[in-house]
């Protein structure tokens, strides 16, 4: 059974779909630089989301805003990603961690 996103992206949400890199390319890359880039570009993205959520939160706080929905979902996929940012950054720095307590 196949679902239609298309009455989502009618309202102006667009699904996030993560980048995929084939293991055959990730074996080719330096990976510092390139996973540095996937980084910024996630953290861009996040901006990206709470500013549009922030925008339609005015809009909803002033009145301008012609259907409610459309912030309710704008916040709630701000804060998936917020948390899942969150999470990444707690997993690295746990890894960090551990890494230090490793015995040369």
């Amino acid at each position: 059974m196949t679902m239609s996103v298309s009455g989502i992206e009618s309202v102006g949400f667009t699904p996030y779909v993560a980048p995929s890199v084939s293991p055959a390319a990730a074996a080719r890359t330096s990976g510092g630089q390139e996973f540095g880039d996937l980084v910024l570009d996630g953290l861009d993205r996040l901006e990206s989301v709470q500013d549009r959520s922030d925008a339609l939160a005015v809009k909803a706080a002033t009145g301008d805003l012609t259907s409610i929905h459309d912030y309710t979902i704008a916040a709630s996929e701000a804060q998936v990603t917020t948390q899942l940012t969150v999470a990444i950054r707690n997993k690295a720095v746990e890894a960090f961690t551990e890494i230090m307590r490793m015995q040369v």
